[in-house]
């Protein structure tokens, strides 16, 4: 079976995720949590509609900022607003959910953390 979809969100009392395809939703703490339970909730499903099994695997995490940067607190908005040349006070009103960025400057933002991630996957440390 191919990736499933899975938006996350934040919410007040946590977060919550649904499948983009499918009527399961569910809640978790965690971004392993989440995966997990819309992994268990989703075969519950495809059980009552006889369609096989899936595992974590084929779940794909789709966040929105708030999220992101909630489970990813050791990202420093501050230091990737520099980064990417935008307004650090911008970038604020996006994560907290003042704003909603275009899709143009969600994009900005994420080939900024996707930049920082190929970087970090290419280092090497003395050793």
């Amino acid at each position: 079976m191919k990736q499933i979809k899975v938006t996350v969100e934040k919410t007040n009392t946590g977060f919550s995720a649904g499948a983009d395809k499918y009527p399961v939703y569910t809640a978790g703490d965690s971004l392993e949590e989440i995966k997990a339970n819309i992994t268990e909730a989703l075969n519950l499903y495809f059980e009552y509609k006889a369609i096989p099994a899936i595992t974590a695997d084929n779940i794909k995490l789709v966040l929105d900022l708030a999220s992101f940067f909630n489970f990813y607190k050791v990202i420093n908005a501050k230091a990737l607003s520099e980064r990417i040349g935008m307004n650090q006070s911008l970038l604020a009103q996006y994560i907290n959910g003042a704003k909603k960025p275009s899709a143009i400057q969600t994009r900005r933002i994420l080939k900024g953390v996707q930049q920082i991630g190929k970087e970090l996957v290419e280092m090497q440390f003395l050793l």
